[in-house]
Formats: C-alpha cells, structure tokens, sequence
C-alpha cells in the first residue's frame, strides 16, 4: 500500500486494560478517502482498536498503549499532543444515536461555538452545508428549532454525523453505527457513507459482514486482539490468505 495516500498507520499497537492484554502488535494502513471496516467476532478488539485512533480510551482508568499510531507521520501517542485537537481531526460516530437535548440547529452549531466561532451568518453556511452533505437539510430546513430527540433513529444518527461535519474533522470513525437501525435506515446510513468517502477517510466497526462487504474498499479481521489478516475487502471475502478468516467468512467461527 502506498505510504502517499496512507493517512493512519498503526505499527505494534498493544493496549492493556490493567492486566488485560487487548490488543496485540496490531498493524494496520487506513488510505485516505476509503472506507476501512473492522470486522470480527465480539470481544475481539474492533471498537478497542477504534477507539485508539481518537485517544478515546484515555478515558478508561487502567489502560496502557505502547506501539505508535501515526496521523499523516504524527504519532498520536507523542508526550504533548493536544488530545482536544486530534478528537477535531478525528471525529467518532456511536453505535447508538446520540444527539444532544437541544435544537436540531444547535446540536450542529455546538462544536462550532465550542471553537469560537460567533459570527451568526458563517455558522448558519456551516449547518446548512453540514445537514446538507448528511441528506437532512431538505428534510429539515423547516424544523431546525425543533429538539433533536424528536427526530427518528435514522435522522438522529445523520444529525451526529452533520455535527461531525461542521467542525471539518479528517477521518470519521464509526463504530457499529447501523446496529440500532431497521435495514432501510441501515442502507440510508450506507448510502452516506459511500458519498461522503469523497472527501473524508472512514474507519467502521461492523458485525455485518454483508454491510462490509457492500460498503468498505479495505478490511481487517481481528480475533482475540489480533490482526489476522487486512488488505482489500473484495480479497479479504473471496480469497483470504489464513484460514481463520476463512472460517468466519463462511460462517464457520462466531
């Protein structure tokens, strides 16, 4: 894989929780402006390996990374890097919804007044262009006071991405972000994945194995902490190199 295009290499990642060793010398190349999904059994690793692009596992009391994770040649891990500006860079999606208790509008708006942004006229472009790229703008131009809770499940997770958007972030990490959806706000939520890849790089933790295949251009199958195999998914699904992933392609592990 080229190092030109690669926007975040993992090189030897270890995590500890405690005693409890996680992750395992994972590597991994995630190019820019692809869809990269993490595929595996639960308990394997997937949302831990996710959460280590953002630093979000700094959060977890006990936990211990050694190895490095490079953003375009930076390691995130360095002494002194600003946790708060990586998170801008690199944005996260949940598994669930979770829109904030506040308007449509301001839900958008939030991380852009977080960052000092006051000029009324430039933030209503930026929610505008946010909802738009999210396919809600039409949908919701008229209803931007409303609470964001109101909104159905699929529109609610669509309003988490929009908020994602408006501050510009690099990569977009989302873990299992269909897993509290019906197959047709799952195959909206696809749908936007695939326009939006366009412009930012995606990482996504998926059980569906069918979701992978439909959506991503690279995967990765975790097992027990480990990196098994990873290279482009159409290889990954027709002719695996290890027979371990070979065994959960066909259905015949997890």
């Amino acid at each position: 894989m080229s190092g030109i295009d690669t926007v975040i290499s993992v090189r030897d990642l270890d995590l500890f929780y405690g005693d409890f060793h996680a992750l395992k010398r994972v590597p991994m190349a995630v190019r820019a402006r692809y869809i990269t999904a993490l595929i595996g059994p639960s308990g394997c690793g997937k949302s831990t390996l996710l959460r280590t692009i953002n630093r979000m596992n700094d959060l977890i009391p006990g936990v211990r990374v050694t190895g490095s994770i490079l953003l375009e040649g930076q390691d995130i891990y360095a002494a002194g890097t600003d946790v708060c500006a990586l998170r801008k860079r690199v944005g996260m999606v949940f598994q669930r919804p979770n829109p904030f208790p506040l308007s449509i509008y301001d839900n958008v708006a939030f991380g852009l007044r977080v960052a000092g942004l006051t000029n009324r006229r430039r933030v209503e472009e930026i929610v505008e262009r946010s909802l738009t790229s999210a396919w809600l703008w039409d949908q919701l131009k008229d209803k931007l006071n409303d609470s964001a809770l109101s909104l159905p499940l699929d529109q609610q997770q669509r309003l988490c991405v929009a908020r994602l958007l408006a501050v510009e972030p690099e990569v977009i990490l989302m873990d299992e972000p269909c897993s509290a959806l019906d197959p047709i706000a799952t195959a909206r939520i696809e749908e936007l994945m695939l326009d939006l890849k366009a412009k930012y790089t995606i990482v996504i933790v998926t059980h569906n194995m069918q979701q992978a295949a439909r959506i991503s251009d690279y995967s990765g199958y975790m097992l027990l902490g480990e990196m098994i195999e990873f290279g482009e998914t159409a290889g990954i699904f027709t002719t695996p190199k290890d027979k371990r992933t070979q065994d959960y392609i066909s259905g015949r592990y997890g």
